[in-house]
């Protein structure tokens, strides 16, 4: 019986040697077929997305070589003496504003132009007026429907027969909002009313009740001309608050104050060091 036994186990080890060798031998190919499906895809990937950064850099590059043709361009015809008449000026400002208006303070060009238009005799100068301020509020419109999705924002209505009633100055209702943790309390104060302009002079104040009692005040215009992007006030916490003009009656003006995150502000605006660090302490917090 013992040899018998012995003589089973032996046919059996001497079956299923081979089969162990082809067996490890199947799963080192598998696996070496595997692996290199593995890096070929790898290499597959990084070369596409190799190729893909490097067609988007140079889109960008052409992009940017094309707008600055632009710009040189459309500056140089408001430098020369001979700027041509008032429909040159008027198309070249709407391609600076409709192209540039994230990155330039657009304010003296439209006032400069609003000038221009004033003292011309051209019989079209109402279509000019009406024109020029269609472009300043679409681009305002245009601004504020971005910042409006990141930020808070609450109107107000100037009342001018209340305003002259108040030689003072008139105060609006003062708002509190809250972004990204910061309450912060908003005032705003109608100082003169320039119906000619379509401008209003005013104060804004501002206080953050956890860093500080004390009511930050500034004043400022605010016009048709004025974009939020670019003619905005800086917060701590790397925010901005900014107000712009809605609509300018004869019987009062509409105002929207937008306080949205320093992000979001003009490109030629540069973030300042103290504003670096007090972001990073800021994530940093618990519960961030």
């Amino acid at each position: 019986m013992e040899n018998k036994g012995k003589d089973i186990w032996d046919k059996l080890d001497i079956v299923f040697k081979p089969l162990n060798g082809l067996l490890t031998a199947l799963a080192v190919g598998l696996l070496g077929y595997y692996t290199s499906n593995l890096l070929r895809q790898r290499e597959t990937r990084e070369t596409n997305e190799r190729i893909y950064t490097q067609l988007m850099s140079s889109r960008e590059q052409a992009e940017s070589a094309l707008r600055k043709d632009m710009f040189v361009s459309i500056i140089q015809s408001f430098l020369r003496p001979d700027s041509g008449g008032l429909e040159d000026r008027m198309l070249n400002l709407e391609l600076l504003a409709y192209n540039f208006h994230e990155s330039l303070n657009l304010k003296p060009l439209f006032v400069h132009l609003n000038k221009q238009i004033t003292a011309s005799s051209d019989p079209s100068k109402a279509e000019y007026f009406n024109r020029l301020n269609s472009v300043a509020r679409q681009i305002t419109t245009k601004e504020m429907v971005l910042l409006e999705q990141v930020g808070r924002k609450f109107s107000r209505t100037v009342d001018f027969d209340k305003f002259r009633a108040n030689p003072g100055g008139l105060e609006l209702d003062q708002e509190t909002l809250t972004l990204d943790g910061t309450e912060r309390e908003f005032m705003l104060s109608v100082l003169e009313v320039d119906p000619k302009r379509r401008e209003l002079t005013m104060e804004f104040g501002v206080r953050t009740p956890k860093e500080s009692p004390i009511v930050r005040r500034l004043t400022f215009h605010v016009s048709y001309f004025d974009f939020p992007m670019i003619d905005n006030t800086r917060l701590s916490r790397d925010q901005r608050a900014a107000v712009v003009m809605n609509e300018f009656g004869e019987g009062g003006a509409d105002l929207t104050l937008v306080y949205f995150p320093g992000s979001y502000a003009s490109l030629k605006e540069k973030v300042s060091y103290d504003e670096v660090v007090e972001k990073l302490r800021v994530l940093s917090e618990p519960g961030r």
